[in-house]
């Protein structure tokens, strides 16, 4: 293990807790405008999105400088990784469908659910047809993690 990969694993440790440091700040109400909660998750997003990106080049970083160190015409094998570069990124793409579908499904169902109890509180009526558009929302979520088990599948 060189030093860069080291400093690399070191450096997005590092990013890792500084993405989610506006969002622990907006739970433990440091943050109490709703404006500034909507910007923490916004940067909340961006920030893991550019981590990913940032994990996948660090990552492909790794594989050269370990193929510089041990070229193919010396006597001595190059370490094989265990999971190839199409797995990598397969893997990561099961993740986002799963936790992607997932924030949509949440998001989904708050409202739904919000409107769904105003309508039910003024008419009780309407609560197989609240049920149902409640259902739909969190259908967003399952379709996400059935999308992310054909993935895998694959693999």
């Amino acid at each position: 293990m060189n030093i860069f990969s080291v400093i690399s694993v070191i450096f997005i440790i590092i990013l890792f807790a500084l993405a989610f440091l506006p969002l622990i700040l907006a739970g433990k109400n440091i943050i109490r405008k709703k404006s500034s909660k909507k910007t923490a998750l916004i940067v909340n997003i961006i920030s893991v999105f550019s981590l990913c990106v940032l994990i996948f080049a660090v990552s492909a970083a790794n594989v050269v400088l370990a193929a510089d160190e041990n070229p193919a015409d010396s006597q001595e094998t190059a370490e094989v990784p265990a999971v190839s570069v199409g797995a990598g990124i397969g893997m990561l793409a099961a993740a986002l469908a799963t936790g992607l579908s997932g924030v949509g499904g949440g998001i989904a169902v708050a409202s739904s659910a919000a409107a769904a109890i105003g309508a039910i509180s003024e008419n009780p009526k309407v609560f197989g047809q609240a049920l149902i558009f409640v259902a739909l929302a969190e259908g967003v979520a399952l379709y996400g993690l059935i999308i992310s088990l054909q993935i895998l599948a694959k693999l």
